[in-house]
């Protein structure tokens, strides 16, 4: 052989050993960090012995003597597949993220340590249940038990060995319950509700009057999309049910506001990706009346951000022996870093989660001269403390955080904002930041035994409220509104108001819980949440919102229901495929109108789809994909001249309202595009000019075919892992990112995949789990999560759930102790 070619073939075989030598460090420093899941481990700390039962998904049934043992192992079971995730959630939730990624995360640290949501916590702990703490501390033992088994970074997971090599991330320190509790703050920051609907009000404001302004946020259409409760009011200072009928229906501030907005969405959305319209849940029960069973039948998907891994833990946590001593016997989903069941079921009730979306935060605009500011006549100190922020390689920020009576100063973190005019500062009054019980009653529902338990349970659930839908194995359904609602003084919370006049001010007494709306056994048979209106406000006078969802996704769930009861007995099939109806709600009243206007060129045969298109966004519709294009284009051709940026539609079901009511009003200024000189356009004007862009614009995305377009060729989801999976380096994103998938839906259908029409088709908002509890046989349950429970990249179990989520398919959802055994591919005994 020629020298040249020897030389080349020995650089060729070097390399190949090279890559293989790499290659073999690289699988052993990613499976070195997979968790033990057979055999046996000492646990010190456990009184007694506790066994963990895997299923092939990995999904682990904990079994104990004392509820010590069982939270401690579980706290220990989230460190082993998910701790990599509760770190970089303690970090996020303290305003620590430039500790282990520099600058580049510090505008995040700014805001939250402005929020001071570590701090809440603080504040909270003690104000708990003894049995409470004990629980959070039995929790964090766990954690720390498995922190001081696994040293090394390579022992934790891939991510500190790479967060090594840039030198940071060191060695985490021990969990504690605070770290639990912060992370309850974060679930409320993502359910806040309507605080960027404030500024964009204020925001719109700026270009518009008033009036215009109020198009843009309809009210709620009693008269079409019913509320969840349709029976009772306050009777002598408590909500009581009863068959009573619903009445028949018929400037200086605006650079503060914008720096406002700025301070916002610089505090990283944990569930909610930052799109907040793209936020809701479904959840329904079902009487045993109406069931093929005779027993009740519940179904919940809250919908939030897609997260990688998923937000949820699937788990299930059981004493051996159900005693007064030993309570827990519960299954469902949990969040890694926090003790016990979120939603799921008991041995004897289950319980499902919508966001209640009631107005539980203000903005008061502020009037600060130097270190104090105005309220009622008097010049009053501003609360002044500083935060000092690390950075990884660089020097220690410090941040000086400025508060008056109602709250953090929240246009303050960005520190070349100078606002300036008559309201020169924001301050922010929430809920969240006054220390409450939510834990508490996170325990309590995990141990409730029937209605009047779960009632009680739900009395210290304070933030963030929660629609909770319930049912038992005695065949009783019911619906409680909890949460901390607060009760102004004068408004309606929907714009920011004047601080400095205290006449906006908040009372000091919440709405009573007694007085929030609940109903048990309704006459219909079932009960429907999916964001909607909680009750008729000509029936029920205390404020919750005025910004609910607009009642698309309940109104379509209430349907699908009637028609099943008509056909016969409605069994679990029938709650997971309506959990994947497609519809598009507002179909029926565009559609009709687009084909009468008068079209020539290319987009006539597209706009032909639409003539027999069944209102369904499945993967495989070309009709599908050409409405929703039409409506993207028709949002941004409407709106965005008229509105700045931040107040511009990123579609759902408000924007559903508002066109719904400008087609009838063909000359509204809105359809007016205020860029073109010498012409007013008129409504047939702008559907014409968005069918146009809308076929070009599928056209060199799709191809000119028609018939070829695909949904589901522009509806994809990312699976996009939060912390390393954005790092702007692609070979590192790679080894975390997962997907595209292609999905079916859309937003404000029932099947809820989000997505913003300011930026694309892309996925936003998730049904992140979907659960149909059984409570006939609890074992003939089924659930199914968005990725898998292993936090680890490469691991089975990181992400095998995917596709059959994206199909819509569920999985056994096993919960006794045989079936359980049963199903078990790994099997774990903790010792002393």
């Amino acid at each position: 052989m020629p020298w040249p070619l020897r030389w080349f073939a020995r650089v060729v075989t070097v390399l190949l050993a090279l890559a293989v030598v790499l290659a073999g460090v690289f699988v052993y420093t990613v499976r070195r960090s997979f968790p033990q899941v057979d055999g046996s481990l000492r646990l010190p700390g456990l009184s007694e012995s506790v066994e963990i039962y895997r299923d092939k998904s990995g999904i682990p049934h904990i079994y104990a003597d004392t509820p010590a043992d069982l939270f401690m192992a579980q706290g220990f079971v989230h460190a082993q597949d998910r701790f990599y995730e509760m770190d970089f959630r303690r970090h996020l939730t303290a305003g620590r993220l430039s500790e282990l990624f520099g600058e580049a995360t510090l505008d995040n640290d700014k805001a939250l340590r402005t929020m001071g949501w570590r701090r809440v916590a603080e504040q909270e702990l003690p104000e708990l249940a003894q049995e409470t703490r004990d629980y959070l501390a039995a929790y964090a033992k766990g954690v720390n038990a498995w922190l001081s088994a696994n040293p090394n970074a390579s022992d934790r997971s891939l991510e500190y060995s790479l967060l090594k090599l840039q030198g940071a991330g060191g060695k985490p320190e021990k969990w504690t319950s605070v770290d639990s509790l912060a992370w309850l703050k974060a679930m409320a920051w993502d359910l806040r509700t309507n605080m960027e609907d404030e500024i964009d009000r204020a925001l719109a404001a700026t270009k518009l009057p008033r009036e215009r302004v109020e198009q843009l946020w309809p009210g709620y259409p009693y008269d079409r999309h019913a509320p969840i409760v349709n029976e009772g009011g306050i009777r002598q200072g408590r909500f009581e049910q009863h068959p009573e009928p619903a009445p028949i229906r018929q400037p200086g501030a605006r650079r503060a506001l914008q720096q406002a907005a700025k301070t916002l969405s610089d505090i990283p959305s944990t569930m909610s990706a930052g799109d907040l319209a793209g936020i809701g849940s479904n959840s329904w029960v079902i009487s045993g009346e109406y069931t093929a069973s005779g027993k009740p039948l519940l179904a919940n998907d809250p919908h939030l951000s897609p997260q990688m891994p998923s937000v949820w833990y699937q788990a299930g946590l059981h004493c051996r022996k159900v005693t007064e001593e030993c309570p827990y016997d519960v299954t469902g989903f949990t969040f890694s870093g926090v003790p016990g069941v979120i939603i799921g079921h008991t041995d004897r009730i289950a319980w499902g989660f919508t966001n209640l979306g009631p107005d539980v935060a203000d903005l008061f605009l502020e009037q600060v001269e130097g270190d104090a500011y105005l309220y009622k006549g008097q010049q009053l100190p501003l609360d002044v403390r500083e935060e000092k922020i690390k950075v990884a390689g660089g020097k220690t920020v410090t941040l000086t955080v400025r508060s008056t009576v109602h709250g953090p100063l929240i246009n303050e973190v960005i520190p070349s904002a100078k606002p300036s005019g008559e309201a020169n500062a924001v301050a922010l009054q929430w809920t969240a930041l006054t220390p409450g019980r939510t834990a508490d009653a996170l325990f309590a529902l995990n141990r409730a035994k029937d209605w009047d338990e779960f009632k009680a349970a739900a009395a210290l659930f304070e933030v963030p409220a929660q629609n909770l839908i319930y049912a038992d194995t005695s065949g009783k359904i019911g619906y409680q509104a909890p949460g901390r609602i607060p009760v102004r003084e004068n408004g309606d919370g929907t714009w920011p108001v004047p601080g400095w006049t205290g006449e906006y001010d908040w009372k000091p007494a919440p709405i009573p819980y007694d007085q929030l709306p609940s109903i048990e056994n309704p006459a219909d048979g079932f009960i429907v949440t999916a964001n909607n209106a909680v009750i008729d406000p000509s029936r029920y006078q205390p404020l919750l919102t005025q910004d609910w969802s607009y009642g698309y996704r309940s109104e379509r769930i209430r349907t699908l229901i009637r028609e099943a009861i008509k056909k016969g007995p409605i069994d679990a099939a029938t709650m997971a495929r309506i959990q994947q109806d497609t519809r598009n709600g507002f179909a029926d009243t565009l559609v009709p109108v687009l084909l009468k206007v008068d079209l020539a060129g290319p987009a006539v045969q597209a706009r032909d789809l639409l003539k027999s298109w069944d209102r369904s966004q499945s993967l495989d519709s070309a009709a599908a994909a050409y409405f929703n294009a039409v409506w993207r284009q028709l949002l941004i051709l409407t709106f965005n001249d008229d509105l700045p940026e931040g107040a511009r539609p990123t579609g759902g079901d408000r924007w559903y309202e508002v066109v719904r009511r400008l087609l009838d009003a063909p000359d509204d200024p809105f359809w007016d595009d205020v860029t073109t000189k010498d012409y007013t356009e008129t409504r047939d004007d702008i559907l014409r000019q968005a069918m146009a862009s809308a076929h070009q614009e599928l056209t060199e995305r799709l191809g000119e075919d028609v018939t070829a377009w695909r949904w589901g060729d522009l509806h994809t989801l990312e699976l996009v892992n939060g912390s390393l999976g954005t790092s702007g380096i692609a070979p590192i994103e790679a080894l975390f990112n997962r997907g595209p998938l292609k999905v079916a839906g859309g937003k404000d259908a029932v099947n809820a995949t989000g997505w913003n029409v300011q930026s694309g088709y892309e996925i936003t908002a998730v049904p992140s789990m979907r659960m149909v509890v059984d409570l006939a046989d609890l074992d003939k349950s089924q659930w199914i999560n968005l990725t898998g429970a292993s936090g680890h990249a490469f691991h089975d179990n990181y992400w095998d759930q995917a596709e059959a989520w994206a199909r819509g398919d569920l999985m056994p959802m096993y919960s006794s102790e045989a079936a359980v055994k049963k199903a078990a591919a790994h099997t774990l005994k903790l010792n002393p």
